[in-house]
Parts: C-alpha cells; structure tokens; sequence
C-alpha cells in the first residue's frame, strides 16, 4: 500500500491530527552549563494540562538541529525527563546532554502519568502504588469514554514538536525524535503519522502485536488501542515513516523488540520502492532490553549524523 494512504489511514483510526495553534512556554528556571543551557519550562496539552520538559539549547549561534526525546518506562513512573538529561535514574538513558554538547537541541518532555505529571506526587520520588493506578486510570477511563491513551500520548508529542518547529533557533528541517522501550513505542507511531520528524530513532521496541500475543508478552497501556492489531501492525508503521531515515535498535534476548528483523524486512520494501533503501537501518545486539554502552553510544553517532544533513540527501 501507497505509504500515504497507509499513513492517512493510521491517523483516521487513532484520530490523530496537529493542532495549527502555535506552542507557547513558559521557563521556571534556567541552568548554565559548560556547552548548553538547561531550562525548565512547560507548555499546555490539548486537555488544558501542564507538559514540564527540559529544553537544552547548545552555546553558540544557530539556527541547530533538534531531537524531542521520549523517555522510556521502566516500571519507573517517577523518573521521567530528569532521567533523560541525567540528573536521576539510569545514566545510559541520558542522551540529552550528549546531544545539546554537540551543538543538537533537546527538548525533554514528561510523558503523561511520569515524574511531575503525576497526580497524587512530583518530583523523582516513587510512589509505587499510587503511581501504577494513575496510569491504569489514565488508560481505562479513555476506554470508557471512546477514547485511548495513545491518542493522548500522540497529542502531547506533536505538541512538543510543534514548541521545536517554532523556535526560532531550530532548524525546522532537522527536527528527529527518538526513545528507548516506551519511548521507543512512542517514536514508532509518532515518526509515521507526524511528517515534520525529520529522522527517528526507535530502541527496544520494534516488535509485533502479533508476536507479543504469540508469546504472552505484556502489551504497555498506550499500546491498548482497541480493534488496531485487527487491521495493522508495527511493520505499517515503519513503512509509513518512509522515506525519512528511521533506525530500529534491539537486542537478541529483548522480548521486547524479539521480530525487529522481521519488521524491517516487511518495510524495507517501501523503502526501496522510493529508492531510499538505506534509510531503513537496524543496530541488532547480542543481549536483553536494557541499554548499554556501545548502544548509547552508536544512536549518539547515528543522532548526529542525521543533524549534519538534510533528510532528503
């Protein structure tokens, strides 16, 4: 199928759309570093609710190319952004600042039910019960209501990128996204469906509704999308974001990327009928879901080699 039909389609059943209102936001603090500034700020959703990110912004003089960062979960709900720029939790997930060092703007939001978007506390202290049962919540009562999470997750993500394509200091042209396991789902379905990402990274989570229920692999809230295993799967998505550069990252005993092969063969064909059959790469590793050196450091060198260059080259 026509990658943009197949595009259309995907957007129609999720009710995706981008809002034409411009993203305005507030800063709360600003943090100088040796190469890049950190600012908190935040900006609005479409249910009128705050969005806290981080925004690096490279020293020096732009307009620089910029990466929305999504985090990953981790059964972690009380780390978030913080995590992605290095301040709590895991280091190999701190891609932010590896970016914003050279010369790349980051925008590092919290995802819906994460760090200061939780309800009963903020901060990056967990609260393990109360934390699981907001993002339960979040899921069951969208059901109730026609609605889904993804659809939710979507919105904020397009919001986020519409803040980058706006800033005057972005180039709008080499604008990427990327994330590891959750935030890794959420590139997959963002990357396709939102045709201003320029480049997407998606690690530990390339694998298929079919497979995962082959296999009695948990399937993450988000990916709750009643009817869409019926009539599409990872593999579409992927084909959708051609002919944009697009890397898929998993490891052989990762139960969560387990079919990464087999959804790159099942896009690779798009690809190569728009000619671009090197912009679908897989970075495949011997190990589980976690990340580790030699995989931070290869999405960093692959991040950037996309930031050099228009996608279109």
């Amino acid at each position: 199928m026509n990658p943009d039909k197949l595009h259309q389609q995907i957007s129609n059943f999720l009710d995706f759309s981008i809002s034409e209102k411009s993203v305005p936001f507030h800063t709360h603090e600003m943090v100088e570093k040796q190469t890049y500034r950190r600012s908190l700020i935040s900006y609005q959703g479409d249910e009128g609710d705050d969005i806290p990110a981080y925004l690096l912004m490279p020293k020096g003089i732009g307009p620089f190319p910029a990466v929305l960062i999504h985090h990953q979960h981790n059964g972690e709900r009380h780390l978030g952004k913080s995590e992605v720029c290095g301040l709590a939790g895991n280091p190999l997930q701190a891609f932010g600042p590896a970016l914003a060092e050279r010369g790349i703007v980051v925008l590092a939001p919290d995802s819906i039910c994460f760090e200061d978007r939780r309800k009963n506390r903020a901060g990056t202290e967990p609260d393990e019960a109360a934390d699981w049962l907001q993002h339960f919540n979040e899921m069951t009562y969208r059901l109730v209501l026609g609605d889904t999470l993804m659809r939710k997750v979507l919105s904020d993500a397009a919001r986020g990128l519409s803040l980058l394509w706006e800033h005057p200091a972005v180039d709008n042209q080499r604008i990427g996204i990327m994330g590891h396991s959750y935030g890794g789902n959420t590139v997959l379905f963002q990357a396709a469906l939102d045709e201003r990402v320029r480049f997407a990274c998606s690690s530990g989570a390339a694998c298929t509704y079919k497979h995962k229920m082959m296999t009695q692999t948990g399937i993450e809230a988000a990916l709750a999308i009643p009817g869409f295993a019926n009539q599409y799967d990872i593999q579409d998505l992927v084909k959708c974001i051609a002919p944009r550069r697009t890397l898929l990252v998993s490891g052989t005993e990762d139960k969560y990327s387990k079919d990464a092969d087999a959804i790159t063969g099942m896009a690779q064909e798009t690809f190569i009928a728009l000619g671009v059959e090197h912009h679908l790469e897989h970075k495949r590793y011997n190990g589980d879901h976690a990340l580790t050196q030699q995989r931070f450091d290869d999405i960093i060198k692959w991040v950037v080699s996309c930031c050099e260059v228009s996608n279109a080259a």
